[in-house]
């Protein structure tokens, strides 16, 4: 797997995989599109044989103390071999170089694996939103990561891509 800074390129490939893997909230191509033209959000794309596999995104305004992941989604094919983990790492250490000291993320209650994911990195929940998903009326478990005591890598992160 190959990871890169994604571009508006990229776009219909994410929305693709935006749809497979969030059918009843997806977002919008619109709001794809202005997510990764925003000088505040820093997104990733995974590659495998020349072949979107994964994305995820952060939002950081420079100087912020914290960051939020946005989304991270992974090809059904592609899952249980680290993609969604490295997209991860890379995200948090985009935070962490853009001066991010906490990095939030909402994640379905419904999603066992994900929120596995996200403790074993350090995340710990701070509450519940319930029925945030929409039209699924599945709750968001919040969680919170102090990136000072993450123990992520540390290699620099790439540069956030344009829509174009």
């Amino acid at each position: 797997m190959r990871l890169r800074a994604a571009t508006g390129d990229d776009l219909a490939a994410i929305i693709a995989l935006e749809r497979a893997s969030f059918p009843t909230d997806a977002w919008s191509e619109q709001m794809m599109c202005e997510e990764l033209a925003s000088p505040h959000s820093h997104y990733l794309v995974a590659e495998e044989a020349g072949r979107l596999v994964g994305y995820g995104g952060v939002r950081v305004p420079r100087g912020a103390a914290d960051a939020d992941i946005q989304t991270i989604a992974i090809a059904e094919a592609a899952r249980g071999r680290g993609h969604g983990r490295t997209l991860l790492a890379e995200l948090l250490a985009a935070a962490r170089a853009r001066g991010a000291r906490e990095v939030f993320l909402e994640v379905r209650a419904d999603n066992p694996v994900a929120q596995r994911l996200y403790e074993s990195e350090g995340f710990v929940e701070l509450a519940r939103r319930p029925r945030y998903y929409q039209p699924d009326d599945v709750d968001a478990v919040v969680m919170k990561l102090n990136l000072a005591t993450w123990r992520g890598a540390s290699a620099a992160p790439f540069d956030a891509g344009r829509c174009s």
